[in-house]
Parts: C-alpha cells; sequence; structure tokens
C-alpha cells in the first residue's frame, strides 16, 4: 500500500522541470502519443526525499488527456476526463469492490475526494499510479469496448498487467480483483484555476 504522508517542504522554482506526458483517447477514442505540454517545478532532489510538494501548471492539458508527475518518488496520474466519462462513473458502482472508497479513507482518499469522481473537480482526476495489490504501475486502457484481458462492456480505466486487477477512471477497483484497495488519492489542492500541488492539501482545497 501506498505512503500517504504529505510533504510540506516550499518548492524551489528555480530547478528544471521535467514531465512525462501521455494522451489518452478523447470522446470519440484514438491512438496515445507522446505530448509534452505541461511543465512541473520540481524540488531539489534533497527535498523529493523528504517529500516536498511538486507544483504543475495543468493549464494545457486537454480533454482525454494524461499526464504523470513524479511525487515522493511515485508517479501521480492527472487525467481530464471527458464530461461522457464523468456521466459514466456513477453507472459502474455495483461492479466496484468500495464505490465509495470507505475501506480507507483516510489513507487512500481525503475528504474531499470522497465523492463519486473522487476528485476536487470533477472532470480531474488526480491518484497514484501504483496498484495496491503488489505496487506494480496500471496501464491506460481509456478507450471502451472488448480488448484483451478487459470485459466486452468495458467503458475504460486501468489495467494493472501483473495480476490483472482493473480500475474505472476514477481509480476504483473493480470486485474479485488482486488489488484489496482504490488507488490512493494524494494530498492535493488548487493554487489557482491551472496550477495543482501535489503533496500539500493544508488549505483543504
Amino acid at each position: 500500500m501506498s505512503d500517504m504522508t504529505s510533504g510540506s517542504a516550499r518548492i524551489d522554482t528555480s530547478k528544471r522541470t521535467w514531465l512525462i506526458a501521455s494522451s489518452c483517447a478523447g470522446v470519440a477514442g484514438g491512438v496515445a502519443t507522446a505530448i509534452p505540454f505541461v511543465s512541473t517545478f520540481q524540488p531539489s532532489e534533497k527535498a523529493k526525499a523528504a517529500g516536498a510538494a511538486v507544483e504543475v501548471d495543468i493549464g494545457g492539458l486537454k480533454v482525454g488527456e494524461k499526464i504523470t508527475v513524479e511525487w515522493r518518488g511515485k508517479p501521480v496520474w492527472i487525467l481530464k476526463r471527458t464530461p461522457e466519462q464523468v456521466a459514466e462513473l456513477a453507472k459502474l458502482d455495483g461492479q466496484l469492490a468500495d464505490p465509495l472508497s470507505k475501506r480507507h479513507p483516510d489513507e487512500f482518499t481525503p475528504k474531499y475526494a470522497q465523492n463519486g469522481h473522487r476528485s476536487i473537480k470533477p472532470d480531474v482526476l488526480v491518484v497514484v499510479g501504483i496498484c495496491t495489490h503488489l505496487g506494480c504501475s496500471p496501464i491506460d486502457r481509456f478507450q471502451a469496448g472488448p480488448q484483451p484481458s478487459l470485459p466486452n462492456d468495458w467503458e475504460g480505466g486501468f489495467l494493472c498487467p501483473c495480476h490483472g486487477s482493473t480500475f474505472d477512471l476514477a481509480g476504483r477497483v473493480f470486485k474479485n480483483k488482486p488489488a484489496p484497495d482504490n488507488l490512493p488519492v494524494p494530498p492535493h489542492m488548487y493554487l489557482s484555476e491551472t496550477k495543482l500541488l501535489i503533496g500539500e492539501d493544508s488549505k483543504k482545497a
């Protein structure tokens, strides 16, 4: 399981930025390609080891796209969901092991994300991209429909290739899968309409 202790060190905005970016299918679907369009202010190596928060500019994040940033040595996914994807989440509750994130709400889902979309803003998902089974990193499977290792009624989400755990687009694990919990939502808050701070939520967003 992931350590959800939030970092509180201030960010050194003079450090160089880095980004691991990938796009996902939009409303009509499509082939994923790397799109380097978001910059992250990265703290020093010493500060990162201590759990420093990371500032992310998501002003260029388009609907249907996902980026990955590093926080405390872990990948944090930021996905801008389509309106259709957000609307679909409520229809999946019966298929999920913990649809309301009640198993470990404080550890895996902060209070401001204890809702149907597990996020502060309905369209923007922020989760730690590490499977709660054995720590593997799930892969994107955003396109709906039958696919290898997925059910025929798949509506999009994430697949852990190691042992087959599947998660919806809110990071909630499906029933009867090895992963015992939903993907963790890290402490985070909005500094502005386009800037996120990952690792700190002192204002409780």
